[in-house]
């Protein structure tokens, strides 16, 4: 009796970078096949380096691609803009590829300038996602590629639907061939980087960007207060939405806390889902004024301190 050969495996990084809102986070999740990343339609909404983690199959080899979902790349005016630019940058460094995800749809490029000036001189190997191609006519598509790949050297262009899923496949399948041999990074059941505290609180902080919509700027972040995992084989976190004025405290309760407690029903059952057992889930607001300069929730929702 012969021993079964051991797979080989293969691991690599890919950095996913972009302007705001082209559509990183569902890509990643998209790739991933389950969501790991919060989306939002507000531009800047990741603001952490996160790592999704996917797994492939090639001929020979399982491959397990980790993803670097970066925060949009911007002019940063404020500390967070600074903090955030900098985790999109630091999350490119030494990867076995580059992704450049562009919103086909947008006619006005100029906030990509920076960018594509930065990927000129990179090493890494450089791919060009247009993304949202559903929405968008063949033609004019075929010439921004050829144009953006004129100016970058991209080595390859992929053009694909995150939200439909449309492109996905053949993208995942060739950053899996790209992945150099080495072991797994990371256990096979495990797909993000972050702890189930940080994404719980991740999460709660999408359903307040969805529920208010134009009503609360970015001013305002969630902070993760304890999670307890109770005898009974429940959960039970408690988290703290702070905002920067007085003035926001009524838009986040709502009449009566109506808003709140739909904020938390509702970040309740994604949490529920998601972990596979019953949540519970606390919620409330502080106000300070000044949380965007504080070191310490810098570092409870993953960003350096950058001056």
């Amino acid at each position: 009796m012969t021993d079964e050969p051991t797979p080989q495996t293969r691991c690599g990084l890919v950095a996913v970078i972009g302007a705001p809102n082209a559509g990183k986070s569902t890509l990643v999740n998209a790739l991933v096949g389950q969501k790991v990343a919060i989306v939002s339609a507000k531009a800047q909404t990741t603001r952490a380096r996160l790592m999704g983690i996917a797994l492939a199959e090639t001929p020979g080899a399982a491959v397990q691609i980790i993803l670097a979902d970066t925060p949009g790349i911007f002019e940063p005016r404020r500390r967070l803009d600074r903090a955030m630019v900098s985790a999109a940058w630091e999350g490119a460094q030494e990867a076995d590829a580059i992704l450049l995800v562009i919103d086909a749809r947008k006619k006005k490029l100029d906030k990509l300038e920076p960018i594509l000036d930065s990927l000129k001189d990179r090493p890494e190997r450089k791919i060009l996602v247009l993304n949202k191609v559903d929405q968008c006519v063949k033609e004019p598509l075929l010439k921004l590629a050829e144009e953006l790949t004129g100016r970058v050297g991209f080595d390859e262009v992929f053009f694909v639907s995150a939200l439909s899923g449309d492109g996905v496949p053949e993208l995942k399948a060739r950053l899996a061939a790209l992945m150099p041999d080495g072991p797994w990074h990371y256990p096979e059941d495990q797909v993000s980087d972050a702890s189930e505290r940080l994404l719980a609180a991740e999460i709660t902080r999408e359903q307040l960007y969805r529920q208010l919509h134009d009503e609360l700027p970015y001013d305002s972040t969630v902070r993760p207060e304890s999670y307890t995992h109770r005898k009974d084989g429940s959960i039970e976190i408690h988290q703290q939405i702070v905002i920067a004025r007085d003035s926001q405290k009524g838009i986040v309760l709502g009449k009566n806390g109506s808003k709140l407690k739909a904020i938390g029903e509702a970040s309740r059952k994604e949490l529920a889902e998601l972990l596979g057992c019953k949540v519970h889930l606390f919620l409330h607001v502080r106000v300070e004024e000044n949380w965007a300069e504080s070191k310490e929730i810098y570092e409870e929702i993953g960003l350096d301190w950058v001056r």
